[in-house]
């Protein structure tokens, strides 16, 4: 196949090529631009839950709206948004760290794309087709099953469709890091993004089995008339809840560890210097990893477990403060003494440290069992959960786009548009959240309609719209700046950072096979070992020669079709026999897709020595 045939393609071409794409690049740009269009979504979600808090009384939202506003809110931001952000970037870098030419299974790298998105589109459906779900995002029964309506059960299907796409794409990616590492490229060289890109994995396998149990479970009361959770048909409620969090809890570490990732790479390169206690971070990345296992019922403390249960919950919670405290004292300790570059990245890196420490401080706070008691409901659990989420997570993406956009998309960021952006969503931030932790110390439950006017909360609340709308004038301008850099941005070299890593040894944007030779790698920082001997490239591990890339496939695309459509049939076969049928069709499509799957020989194409050779000239 010639490399400049396949470069050149129209649009049709071109929407085709992504449908049917299974290239790892490719891809993280569908999941990059999905999940900035789902944080859009839900950031617009949040400024009517502000809008309508703005003032005593307020009638801007009716009280279902209301709810239906912070369920999903919260659902789309964590699974929609949060989520496949990280995964496009998982998926965009990890390979070209560890120097592979691609994931281990490309056709399920499709298919898991295609089933998030698919099981996003059928959440946001209801809102079309009768109204949202408005249980919650955690969507704690009995509430969500008396909840009218399908809303709930539009839950239910898009979060299985959903999360089955990322449960292929964890397992993908654990086989990828096991299996296709350039030789000498041991596991204690690997770069921590790629480390944490492990871990979590190894969590997503975990923990997303529960969340499916719990969503089944909560299927079948509700559409079949089961009594899972039930009280009064002999179920038991608190059984959701301990689903839940066993997946929920994980699932916190799930987002922030590849965030810790994206800030440990931008602090080695931006100061200059090794990453301080490599090993260290290592193992506590792993420790957060095994802790957060053993601390789910620190969202049930109120629930009556008895004070043994809780107290050893308390101590599991505070002793995750230790393996993340060296975290933040090691990324301190890279930046003493280094050679500091601040731009966009290192600023959304620097405003993390104090803003996730805070979030982890009200995280200590909350772990007391008995002081629990009193924050458990209120706006604290707001303020802590969105100093961990946003303070962490969404700091880390935003990070990480502008570190990595010019290798993804071979265009630098607008600088000045960056700075701009940050200063803005960063003090909006502040300004949102942090007035909220003393709102719920005065009082103020969490998910309430409205507030009274003699209660105090009228400053607070006026204050927290204020930040948000600064927040969202921020988002806008990181999406004008991408605009105007598709347009008018300056070009990438391989390497704009000066950086360590293995992906800043080949152009930018990577060529669709990345590495023309297999990469030898000599150490940790092994880019920065060949820059500082003098050769300023990698030694090949092997002779130029032909490579074998795999074919592209619109099955992945079909058969998340054939699932979405059954999600309507499940969700409304209660009400129309008629329904019965998209079921059976549905599966049925996807049936036939695995059949054709198995069935027919996929020998993927070459790309032949001679045309690397004349690319190279």
């Amino acid at each position: 196949m010639s490399i400049a045939a396949a470069q050149k393609k129209g649009f049709m071409a071109a929407v085709w090529d992504y449908l049917t794409t299974v290239d790892h690049k490719k891809i993280a740009k569908l999941y990059l631009f999905a999940g900035g269009f789902f944080f859009l979504l839900g950031g617009l979600e949040a400024l009517f839950i502000r809008i309508q808090l703005i003032s005593p009384e307020n009638d801007f939202l009716t009280a279902g709206l209301y709810n239906e506003m912070i369920t999903m809110h919260g659902t789309t931001m964590i699974f929609l948004a949060a989520m496949p952000l990280l995964l496009g970037l998982m998926n965009a870098i990890m390979p070209l760290q560890i120097g592979a030419r691609d994931v281990a299974f490309p056709f399920l790298n499709s298919l898991g794309f295609w089933l998030f998105l698919f099981g996003g589109v059928l959440l946001n459906c209801s809102w079309f087709l009768g109204g949202a779900p408005d249980a919650g995002w955690t969507s704690y029964a009995p509430l969500s099953i008396q909840s009218p309506g399908h809303g709930v059960d539009f839950y239910i299907m898009g979060l299985q469709i959903s999360g089955a796409g990322t449960l292929i794409g964890g397992i993908n990616f654990l086989v990828t890091i096991v299996t296709m590492r350039a030789p000498g490229m041991t596991y204690m060289r690997m770069p921590l993004f790629t480390w944490t890109t492990f871990v979590t994995s190894v969590l997503i396998l975990f923990a997303f089995p529960a969340l499916t149990v719990g969503l089944f479970l909560l299927m079948f009361d509700r559409m079949f008339g089961a009594a899972f959770f039930d009280v009064t048909l002999g179920g038991n409620s608190v059984i959701w809840q301990h689903l839940f969090w066993i997946f929920g809890h994980p699932e916190v570490y799930i987002l922030i560890l590849p965030a810790f990732g994206i800030f440990s790479d931008i602090i080695s390169t931006f100061s200059k210097k090794r990453l301080f206690g490599y090993t260290a971070m290592v193992f506590a990345t792993i420790l957060i990893a095994f802790l957060g296992f053993m601390v789910w019922a620190h969202h049930m403390f109120t629930v009556g477990l008895g004070p043994v249960a809780n107290a050893i919950f308390a101590i599991a919670t505070m002793a995750i403060a230790v393996p993340t405290g060296i975290k933040i004292f090691n990324w301190l300790a890279t930046m003493w003494g280094g050679s500091i570059t601040i731009n966009s990245a290192m600023l959304w890196t620097l405003a993390f440290i104090p803003s996730f420490t805070i979030g982890g401080m009200t995280g200590v706070m909350l772990a007391s069992a008995v002081a629990d008691y009193q924050y458990h409901d209120t706006y604290f659990v707001v303020a802590h959960f969105h100093y961990v989420i946003v303070g962490g997570v969404v700091f880390g993406i935003l990070a990480g786009l502008h570190y990595w956009w010019p290798k993804m998309f071979g265009r630098i960021l607008n600088e000045t548009l960056g700075k701009i952006s940050f200063w803005l969503f960063f003090i909006g931030f502040h300004l949102t959240f942090f007035i909220q932790h003393f709102l719920g110390l005065m009082g103020m439950p969490r998910r309430y309609w409205v507030f009274l006017e003699d209660q105090g909360l009228d400053n607070g609340n006026l204050i927290s719209t204020i930040g948000a709308f600064l927040m969202g004038i921020g988002g806008l301008i990181f999406v004008i700046n991408i605009i105007y850099t598709s347009v008018k941005g300056e070009k990438a070299s391989a390497d704009p950072w000066d950086g360590r890593s293995l992906e800043w040894a080949i152009p930018s944007p990577p060529p669709f096979y990345n590495f023309k030779q297999t990469p030898l790698i000599r150490g940790l920082d092994p880019l920065w070992i060949e820059k500082t001997e003098g050769k300023g490239k990698i030694t090949p591990a092997e002779p130029l020669g032909d490579i074998h890339m795999p074919d592209a496939s619109i099955l992945p695309f079909i058969m998340s079709f054939g699932f979405f459509v059954a999600g309507f049939g499940f969700i409304y076969q209660v009400d129309h026999s008629g329904w019965l049928a998209a079921i059976f069709i549905g599966i049925g499509i996807a049936l036939i897709c695995m059949l054709i799957r198995s069935l027919k020989d996929y020998h993927g194409f070459h790309i032949h020595k001679e045309d690397l050779e004349r690319e190279a000239d």
